[in-house]
């Protein structure tokens, strides 16, 4: 990890940035010139290669998260009591 832990979400994203910037321009490059065909070169390459990162366990990001238990509430040291009529 190369940023500090308070921006540890960052890092995949800017590491899933630059392999969508890479797969666009190889995609572009197929396209020969085409909108149309670039987008659709873009994308089947782009389900290619996000097909075999999660197929072989690339970049999985994990979380631990730790519950703050909740406060005991105050002990009652002098309960009030009502008067009772007779």
């Amino acid at each position: 990890m190369f940023l500090p832990p308070h921006y540890a979400w960052f890092e995949p994203v800017l590491i899933a940035s630059v392999v969508v910037f890479i797969i666009d321009l190889i995609g572009s490059a197929f396209s020969f010139g085409s909108r149309i065909l670039g987008a659709l070169m873009s994308a089947v390459v782009f389900a290619l290669v996000f097909g075999a990162l999660v197929y072989f366990g690339y970049g999985s990001i994990s979380m631990s998260v730790t519950a703050t238990p909740a406060p005991n509430p105050p002990a009652v040291t002098n309960p009030i009591t009502l008067p009772t009529t007779k």
